[in-house]
């Protein structure tokens, strides 16, 4: 079949289901392959619930910021696994992640948390290089959407 394709589904189509909700993951032919680990879009089924993010920041509970950019974006992740948890979702359930990044930071060490932190779950991605974030000492902001 051509593309990204199950037999279940159109061309350039892959069908997953996250557990709750079913994911189409869709990289058509006709198009460049994607340039990193995500897919150029996510179809989901009729969702019961959408969670959409606010920008995550690299803050830790204490309050306190890590001034490596690895660090913080480990952070990151672990705020949006606790939000994810709060909401009965998990890493499993985004669909769309965009990154903010500060120019000039390590984008190696932010890109590996997002894969270790998805898993090999191919979503929707967008990367923004920012001059500067809200606050000075932040490297990384990341919006997540999810569906369950």
């Amino acid at each position: 079949m051509a593309g990204n394709a199950s037999p279940a589904v159109f061309p350039g189509f892959t069908r997953l289901a996250s557990g709750r909700v079913e994911q189409v993951r869709i990289d058509p032919d006709g198009i460049a392959p994607p340039a990193a680990n995500y897919a150029h879009a996510v179809l989901t089924g009729q969702p019961g619930r959408i969670l959409h993010t606010s920008g995550v920041v690299p803050v830790e509970p204490d309050g306190s910021v890590s001034g490596d950019v690895a660090d913080q974006a480990s952070t990151v992740w672990s705020n949006i696994a606790a939000i994810l948890a709060e909401a009965s979702m998990g890493f499993r359930d985004i669909v769309s992640v965009t990154t903010y990044v500060v120019v000039g930071e390590d984008l190696g060490a932010v890109m590996a948390a997002r894969d270790g932190a998805l898993g090999g779950n191919l979503v929707a991605s967008t990367l923004v290089y920012v001059p500067e974030l809200a606050q000075p000492a932040w490297k990384v902001e990341v919006v997540v959407v999810a569906v369950a």
